[in-house]
């Protein structure tokens, strides 16, 4: 945030709602440069790990799903929901979450599109699809991605 409230109660406020770093005004353009660095060399970093679970390999930053060593076809949109599932690993997830931050907010699709969606990821990355490891259903709530032995490098 680049703004000209100082209070500290707003600073807090500001970041608690979501923002990486709060600038007030007036403010130095070298700094406000050197921080958006900064900023994009910590997502560069974590758009670059690799995340594994059982048998299978997630590596965002190329695209790809390994299984067992071997490339599994993806379509864009289940890499998307993956990563979402990964970066949140172990936090329960509305289907109105998923449809927001997988398809966007002004989409205008049923729950029921999502419960498919999991459907092909399910095929795609569990052991057994019909009693899921990883991807869970918590019933009422949505969805529940939970990594076992996970690695990220």
């Amino acid at each position: 945030m680049l703004t000209a409230r100082t209070a500290d109660t707003e600073k807090v406020l500001g970041l608690d709602l979501g923002a990486d770093d709060y600038i007030t005004k007036p403010y130095s353009p070298k700094e406000l440069r050197a921080r958006i660095r900064a900023r994009l060399r910590r997502s560069s970093v974590v758009e670059a790990s690799v995340t594994r679970f059982g048998d299978c390999e997630l590596d965002l930053a190329r695209g790809e799903l390994r299984r067992a060593g071997r490339i599994v076809s993806m379509t864009p949109l289940e890499l998307k929901l993956l990563g979402i599932f990964t970066r949140r690993s172990g936090r329960v997830l509305s289907r109105r979450t998923l449809i927001d931050e997988a398809w966007g907010h002004d989409t205008a699709i049923t729950e029921r599109v999502v419960d498919n969606q999991i459907a092909h990821l399910r095929q795609k990355i569990e052991p057994q699809p019909a009693t899921p490891t990883f991807l869970k259903s918590v019933r009422g709530l949505g969805y529940r991605f939970d990594l076992k032995d996970v690695t990220d490098e």
